[in-house]
């Protein structure tokens, strides 16, 4: 009976076309199917982007522009994730107190693009163009430096405490990509049924925390089971209790989880719940009760994983 309940709760309220499948493996390929977005459904957003780039590029120096984060990484969640862009400026252009950079760029942005809503997110500037496209664009204002470390240039960004830190996301972008492959290309749909769980129930860790967190549990894996590596993950967060994960691939030093002590206390709780859901889940699916593990992973997700069906 519960079983019925949820598939009709679902059907109602989900924005997103829920799919109904048979096994826990073709209920998480399906609903990868369903959370993954790319570049090619962006071709409004690639407009704007060509405009922002001439603009920073005329009024500041730009010398690259180039894509980051999710989109890049191809980890992101339809509907949620923004879209991220490393801009490379010129560096007489930018004061040295990074918040003050910040400021600039936010200002003349927005006197030129009145129409967009720019904010400051630090070390990124959030612009969202209306409210009929779901995705934002994030530039990370960057300044080039004369340090090359491993083969890789390194740039300095905001280090949201009015100074600068070393980054380059090649090279997380390299590392995410070689664990990938070592796994069969099951590391990014797991990162992205980890990141579907934060963004369904509004869990407010940082993106880029749970994805290196994810990228760091599986690299030293043979295999990636995806129910089973879902539960391990995040009892191998509740064992940490969420403690900051250094970064020593992207040279930006430890990343931590949440930005407030409140947002932590807030994850914690989550997270010791997605703990016990994906154990009820694993528990009816060694039964051999396929529609009950399937009820366990809809209520993770808040009613949008896939529906079972037999």
């Amino acid at each position: 009976m519960y079983i019925m309940e949820l598939r009709r709760a679902v059907i109602m309220l989900s924005p997103l076309k829920v799919k109904m499948s048979r096994t826990i493996d073709s209920g998480f390929s399906d609903f990868l199917i369903q959370i993954s977005s790319s570049f090619s459904e962006l071709k409004v957003t690639q407009s704007y982007l060509v405009s922002i780039e001439i603009f920073l590029r005329d009024n500041f120096g730009l010398s690259h522009f180039f894509p980051i984060g999710s989109f890049y990484n191809q980890t992101s969640i339809r509907g949620y994730s923004d879209i991220d862009y490393f801009a490379c400026i010129n560096p007489d252009k930018l004061s040295q107190n990074s918040g003050i950079a910040l400021n600039q760029i936010c200002n003349v942005l927005t006197r030129e693009f009145s129409n967009f809503t720019i904010s400051i997110d630090c070390p990124a500037l959030k612009i969202i163009f209306s409210q009929d496209i779901k995705e934002a664009i994030e530039i990370v204002p960057a300044k080039s430096t004369k340090t090359v470390e491993n083969g890789y240039h390194i740039y300095a960004i905001p280090d949201c405490l009015n100074g600068w830190r070393k980054a380059n996301p090649e090279i997380y972008h390299t590392y995410v990509q070689e664990v990938n492959q070592k796994l069969d290309n099951k590391l990014k749909p797991l990162i992205r049924f980890v990141k579907a769980w934060k963004y369904y129930r509004q869990v407010p860790i940082s993106s880029f925390y749970l994805e290196l967190g994810v990228t760091k549990y599986a690299e030293n894996k043979r295999t990636i089971i995806y129910d089973l590596d879902m539960h391990q993950f995040f009892l191998y967060l509740k064992n940490i209790e969420l403690a900051a994960i250094y970064d020593s691939i992207s040279v930006a030093g430890y990343a931590n989880p949440c930005s407030t002590q409140v947002k932590l206390i807030r994850s914690l709780s989550q997270l010791f719940k997605a703990v016990a859901l994906t154990e009820q889940a694993l528990k009816a699916k060694e039964k051999g009760n396929i529609g009950e593990a399937f009820y366990w992973w809809n209520l993770l997700y808040n009613g949008y994983f896939s529906i079972y069906y037999r």
